[in-house]
């Protein structure tokens, strides 16, 4: 029997305070589109490139707030521009100074408090 695997992560659903509220901040800040309200409307869609899809340790710091099941990285293309169209909206943003074998990366967090992180892809 052939072996079929996924092809890509199809959706990232999470439950919110405020859904509506949340949603457009990603979509104003971050630059995802909004779920199509019909199905004739196209839902937002990546570039391919390198996804990381791992389980951590339950009392891992790395999310940060122990409290934080998950977190989500987006990949940019230029994490100096994306740091400070954030930062001239008032979100507070840590850049990691050090420069990985991978490329570069930055944390935010979204308005109740989960973990963003930005990676810059080395080239």
């Amino acid at each position: 029997m052939k072996r079929v695997i996924v092809t890509g992560i199809g959706g990232f659903f999470f439950r919110a305070n405020d859904p509506a509220a949340m949603n457009q901040w990603y979509k104003e800040h971050l630059g995802t589109d909004l779920v199509p309200s019909d199905y004739n409307q196209k839902p937002w869609s990546q570039e391919a490139g390198p996804t990381a899809f791992a389980a951590f340790p339950k009392d891992t710091e790395y999310f940060g707030n122990k409290n934080q099941n998950w977190m989500i990285n987006f990949r940019v293309k230029d994490l100096d521009t994306m740091v400070a169209q954030l930062r001239s909206s008032g979100i507070e943003v840590t850049v990691d100074p050090e420069i990985y074998p991978n490329g570069r990366f930055a944390r935010l967090h979204d308005p109740e408090g989960n973990p963003i992180e930005l990676w810059e892809p080395r080239e």
